[in-house]
């Protein structure tokens, strides 16, 4: 059997494109050659497969009074159960976590990322293994998203506490025993400052990608 990674993740796992003259096909979202999960699944062949399950918008454990089922945690169970076995989770969230709504600073969207991870590793996915999970902490959001007319509804202290954020779930990598990077260098776009661009997706597939064989041995 192939060796399964499910990625979940929010708008820059489901590939949003907030410029649409960035993307191939002009929508607003990137096409199956530019996604990054698109792209890891290319880059590691036949012996691998990438599921994505990307949804704008998604939380780590906050539910959204705007929006329904954003949180991760409501449907991680559901998620991995439908997926197994999985060989490799991959969770890519907390851009989201920082809207003013949800009243969270970056320690305490670290705990979410925690509480999340933990019910992941209690779900009976992983064919009698440890459970095997990367944390990838997204880019730091840009001062662009303020002059955004998405970032009305983020609202305020959102890039600050995209700023600490990267400590945080560090230290929340460690205490629960998962693997941990930093996705610090993959391009957002100057339109909104929180989506990746078509090279950002590519950096972030470089970057999980030179990790697969590492976690999976």
């Amino acid at each position: 059997m192939k060796k399964h990674i499910v990625c979940i993740g929010d708008s820059n796992t489901h590939g949003y494109c907030a410029d649409p003259s960035d993307c191939a096909d002009g929508g607003i979202r990137f096409n199956e050659e530019e996604r990054w999960t698109c792209r890891l699944q290319a880059a590691l062949g036949s012996d691998y497969l990438v599921t994505e399950e990307g949804l704008s918008g998604r939380t780590t454990v906050f539910p959204d009074p705007l929006h329904e089922s954003m949180d991760a945690l409501g449907c991680i169970y559901a998620l991995l159960k439908s997926h197994e076995v999985v060989d490799l989770l991959v969770i890519m969230l907390g851009t989201n976590d920082v809207k003013e709504r949800f009243g969270a600073n970056a320690s305490c969207i670290a705990i979410g990322m925690e509480r999340l991870v933990r019910k992941a590793q209690s779900v009976d996915c992983w064919g009698g293994k440890a459970a095997n999970i990367l944390i990838v902490c997204p880019p730091v959001i840009l001062s662009e998203m303020e002059m955004a007319p998405c970032g009305v509804p983020m609202g305020k202290g959102c890039v600050e506490k995209s700023r600490e954020l990267p400590r945080y779930l560090e230290a929340t990598a460690k205490l629960v025993g998962a693997h941990y990077v930093d996705a610090a260098g993959c391009e957002f776009n100057r339109v909104d400052g929180m989506h990746l661009t078509r090279r950002g997706h590519a950096q972030l597939a470089e970057l999980v990608g030179g990790l697969v064989p590492t976690l999976l041995g």
